[in-house]
């Protein structure tokens, strides 16, 4: 059987990568749990350089996977509290690693792997890359990703972003903050590479405390996880989120949707 994600550590540097190609790398809680078990185990590496969250194929990743969602759809609402809690310890856990972490980004990067790359602390995309926030076409809220996405892009911008699941190019990422840096698709693991070679330059145990440093001036509240999976267990259960998701499931549109 294919693992949906695969490691690999060599002169200090971890890359982890997911590994569904085929699904255009969306995740479910499978590709969650093994992505948190990765990292925790990565973060007791105190030898450990630098870490790169990269995937294989056309496609960062595309979100959430359709089957999981359909499964989500029909769980309790404690039983979605416990899925959104698990999602919300794997963001915080890429957010708090403890080494530098470097995002590569190419094609699709929706819903939650916006959140990926707002937890990593460097974030380089192809110029293919496009983005969006669509969880309210569903009758959603990117609640789980948010505290990570509005530190990154900054609430104004996130107030159009999350409103509107308009799909945005990576220049426009870029301007926001998601990005650091846009490059072609061919440069994009050179782009990578020599930001690894800035980073291995660095004092090793220097460039965690000043990772720490950022961190502290800028955390996210201890307490926002709770509220934030409560929500979205809320939303998935509602009246409009069952109908937004059976909606979405059965290829028709939404009755919040006017075609008159």
């Amino acid at each position: 059987m294919q693992e949906t994600t695969r490691l690999s550590v060599c002169d200090g540097v971890a890359t982890l990568c997911l590994n569904r190609p085929e699904k255009h790398n969306a995740f479910d809680d499978t590709v969650i749990q093994e992505l948190l078990t990765h990292l925790k185990r990565l973060a007791d590496q105190p030898g450990l350089r630098a870490l790169v969250l990269k995937a294989e194929g056309k496609h960062f990743c595309a979100g959430a996977d359709l089957a999981w969602m359909k499964r989500m759809a029909t769980l309790t609402h404690d039983e979605n509290l416990t899925d959104a809690q698990q999602l919300a310890a794997l963001m915080a856990a890429l957010n708090d690693f403890p080494a530098p972490t470097i995002c590569r980004v190419q094609g699709a990067a929706y819903g939650g792997a916006i959140g990926l790359i707002a937890c990593c602390d460097i974030a380089i995309a192809s110029e293919n890359a496009r983005f969006c926030l669509s969880e309210v076409k569903l009758g959603l809220a990117p609640a789980t990703i948010a505290p990570y996405v509005v530190a990154a892009m900054g609430a104004r911008t996130c107030r159009r972003l999350f409103l509107t699941a308009e799909v945005f190019d990576a220049p426009t990422a870029k301007h926001s903050g998601l990005l650091h840096q846009v490059v072609t698709l061919g440069e994009l693991d050179q782009s990578v590479d020599a930001m690894l070679s800035h980073i291995l330059r660095t004092g090793p145990v220097a460039s965690r405390a000043a990772k720490q440093l950022v961190k502290r001036l800028s955390d996210v509240e201890t307490d926002v996880a709770s509220w934030t999976s409560a929500l979205i267990a809320d939303l998935r259960v509602s009246e409009e989120g069952q109908e937004g998701l059976g909606a979405f499931f059965e290829k028709r549109t939404p009755p919040w949707i006017n075609e008159d």
